[in-house]
């Protein structure tokens, strides 16, 4: 089994290119900082380490098997139900919401979505029908 993670970028947004990949970064890297836990030191230093275990998927894709694939969707409302969907599929996901500091306006904008890493085939049932980006 070959694990993936497909990133959804909204395109109604008409982002540029390099904010569009900053976002799909992000997207990506949030799905494993969500899966961390933060200790203060007594010195104020902060520890972070995983607090999960990892399933097979997970545990393959972080020694480097690094398969991700980009995809477009045309709405907020129809990032949040592929959202939604992985959700109830059990899916590893993180959703992104920029803060507007660059392109939006200062308004908090729903960018991107990260699903998975997980088995492709239960990915696909989801995104499967998204066009590459």
């Amino acid at each position: 089994m070959q694990p993936k993670q497909v990133i959804i970028i909204r395109k109604d947004l008409k982002m540029r290119k390099g904010k569009m990949c900053a976002q799909a970064a992000h997207a990506s890297m949030k799905v494993i900082f969500d899966m961390m836990g933060r200790e203060n030191t007594p010195n104020g230093n902060a520890i972070y380490s995983f607090i999960t275990r990892c399933n097979e998927s997970l545990d393959l894709w972080i020694r480097g098997i690094f398969t991700k694939v980009v995809v477009s969707c045309d709405s907020e409302e129809e990032l949040l139900e592929l959202q939604n969907k992985a959700i109830e599929a059990g899916l590893l996901n993180a959703l992104i919401e920029d803060i507007g500091l660059t392109e939006f306006h200062n308004i908090p904008t729903k960018t991107a979505l990260a699903i998975g890493p997980g088995p492709s085939e239960e990915i696909d049932k989801i995104t499967n029908h998204l066009k590459l980006l």
